[in-house]
């Protein structure tokens, strides 16, 4: 259901003097939004579960230097009506905190409540919208805004490696000044309706977490709401919502009629690294392009900050020399190593049809076999897109490649489980693809260690659980 926004919220400075308390504070779309309200001055507290289960306990231990003070995940946080509580819309409401918040007539906001609050009262908000790639559109653009002076605050579900120190290991934002805010903006919930953006960028229109008539009257209306935007013409369904936009620049690899794009024929490409001649048509200027990401999808989502800079008003020779600095994101086709026996462990987010597509289409452009591990991030975004997602393993992967699927990532609460990992096994296969269920992830790590041999990729893949990037670390280590 798409979110309407709520009539009883403070002003922003009312907000700011308030106390707040974050449900699941570590999650990768609460974590950026705590630092940045503590970062202006807010008093901020938080729980979360996978605090009380010690899991990333790094994190946790970073966040307790930082100044938060954490809770164990039981009430005990919420002490006064004053305070605001924080919490996914996915949080359920026998959850301790927000039974107690309810108790004491706490203000609860969800996090793109909150967020679209920070957005829409910026100078401009430059929003990045779009059903794969948002993160690292996000994470590109705000270091091109930062290289040009603009002092951006930025809120990405990803830790941005540029902005990484000893300090903030988990750099999932950037407390610039208030007149620009770079945020991606989630359709997956409808939250993406509370945002008002001076730039909206759409990077794809595809199937995720609802339908396709849905999302593209999500998408439409974002780009109604946004006074410029910068759309895909490479996207069939991006470029037919193109008459939504109030003004736009197209950007684009294969379309030819897009305002950036590529030289045809300009693209060098490498298994960690790639090369183009970005053309500004609107100019008839050219600029050589080096970007240390793989990948044609890469590519794209560099057009795509590089436009969104521009309808911000930065030169497009200027957002292209700044890409060349712009150094990733974590657990977005992140390197963790290679063995001494030249196995390469990936870390990667991919988790929906699109996101999966573009890591394989990716790996599979080097040689190497390939060993994909998938961790579905829940059982209803399983059945939701479940036969895309086997359809994409089975279409992308060879017959020497293999498919790993565990259990669903799974915290607790009331959703069905009767269909899991096991149907998508049952559909690779039926496709014509190589895969295996095991159920325990554990028992998986021990599979790829006996299945891995020199010049195999392995590629961990999921979303909603950070603790997949120790996994591939202690993978790399028994390999």
């Amino acid at each position: 259901m798409t979110q309407g926004p709520k009539t009883d919220i403070p002003s922003y400075e009312e907000l700011l003097a308030r106390p707040f308390f974050f449900c699941g504070i570590g999650g990768s779309g609460m974590l950026p939004l705590a630092q940045i309200l503590k970062a202006r001055g807010a008093q901020v507290a938080g729980s979360d579960r996978g605090f009380d289960q010690g899991l990333t306990p790094e994190k946790f231990a970073a966040l307790e230097r930082q100044g938060f003070e954490l809770h164990p995940q039981d009430g005990s946080g919420m002490t006064g009506a004053d305070q605001i509580l924080v919490a996914s819309a996915a949080v359920e409401d026998t959850i301790p905190e927000v039974v107690r918040a309810k108790e004491l007539g706490c203000l609860t906001l969800s996090r793109a409540e909150l967020n679209s609050i920070l957005f829409n009262t910026s100078g401009a908000g430059i929003g990045i919208a779009g059903t794969s790639g948002k993160s690292t559109v996000t994470g590109m653009l705000g270091w091109i805004m930062h290289a040009a002076g603009r002092e951006p605050t930025v809120m990405n579900g990803a830790v941005m490696k540029n902005f990484v120190t000893e300090d903030r290991p988990f750099a999932s934002s950037i407390v610039g000044g208030r007149s620009i805010y770079v945020s991606e903006v989630d359709e997956s919930d409808g939250s993406i309706a509370l945002y008002r953006p001076a730039v909206g960028v759409l990077l794809n229109v595809s199937l995720d977490h609802k339908s396709m008539e849905e999302l593209r009257q999500l998408f439409g209306d974002f780009l109604g709401r946004s006074r410029i935007a910068a759309i895909n013409a490479d996207d069939a369904e991006a470029l037919h919502l193109l008459p939504r936009a109030n003004e736009a620049i197209t950007f684009g690899i294969e379309q030819e009629l897009a305002q950036i794009g590529i030289v045809p024929g300009s693209i060098a490409e490498g298994p960690t690294k790639q090369a183009a001649l970005v053309i500004d048509r609107h100019e008839g200027s050219e600029h050589p392009l080096r970007l240390a990401m793989p990948g044609r999808h890469n590519l794209s989502n560099a057009l795509a900050a590089i436009a969104g800079a521009a309808a911000a008003g930065v030169p497009v020779g200027a957002a292209v020399d700044a890409l060349a600095g712009f150094t990733g994101l974590a657990r977005r086709f992140d390197i963790t190593g290679i063995s001494a026996s030249g196995i390469t462990v990936i870390d990667d987010f991919g988790h929906n049809p699109e996101k999966c597509a573009a890591t394989l289409r990716t790996l599979k452009a080097h040689e190497g076999r390939v060993l994909a591990f998938f961790q579905p991030h829940g059982y209803g975004p399983l059945r939701q897109m479940g036969a895309e997602l086997a359809e994409t393993f089975a279409r992308e992967l060879g017959d020497a490649d293999t498919v790993l699927l565990c259990d669903p990532v799974y915290y607790g609460g009331t959703t069905d489980r009767s269909e899991g990992s096991e149907r998508i096994v049952r559909l690779i296969e039926h496709a014509g693809g190589s895969a295996e269920y095991i159920p325990a992830r554990n028992a998986v790590a021990d599979r790829l260690v006996n299945l891995a041999r020199p010049g195999d990729r392995i590629v961990v893949m999921g979303a909603r659980d950070d603790t997949l990037t120790k996994f591939a670390r202690d993978l790399l280590e028994r390999l």
